[in-house]
């Protein structure tokens, strides 16, 4: 029996699915673990800050595991082409990334916000969208 690339991008997300049920039975006993614990040991085993080097299939699932945190969750044909590419032995770019590079640009965003004056804050009042809702 053959195991096609889709059929393994599956195999991985229902793995990945798993193991973010189990993720969320934590969260739900120790709030705040996802953020403080869970959240740095799999950057670091997902590779997420070696961006100098190729995906390999050893960091994958842990970027599948990754996408699983984000609210869309994993794209199946995204994980099809970047299976293919490193079950070809080319190098893969790293797409399964985003997520965890969205989370950590909102982390620094939010962070760098928070340290501002708030004087600084309110005499430059943002310019507001059309999605903005009026709390005043």
């Amino acid at each position: 029996m053959n195991v096609t690339t889709r059929q393994l991008a599956e195999i991985l997300i229902g793995v990945a699915r798993s193991q973010q049920a189990i993720i969320e039975a934590i969260e739900g006993l120790k709030a705040g673990f996802k953020g403080t614990y869970l959240a740095p040991a799999l950057d670091s085993v997902a590779k997420i800050r070696s961006t100098g080097r190729p995906l390999s299939l050893q960091e994958y699932p842990a970027r599948v595991l990754l996408q699983c945190q984000g609210r869309a969750g994993p794209n199946v044909e995204q994980i099809v082409r970047d299976l293919e590419e490193l079950l070809s032995g080319t190098a893969a770019t790293p797409s399964a990334v985003a997520p965890a590079t969205a989370r950590a640009v909102a982390a620094s965003a939010a962070a760098t916000t928070a340290a501002m004056p708030a004087a600084s804050s309110a005499a430059a009042p943002a310019a507001k969208s059309k999605n903005d809702l009026d709390m005043t």
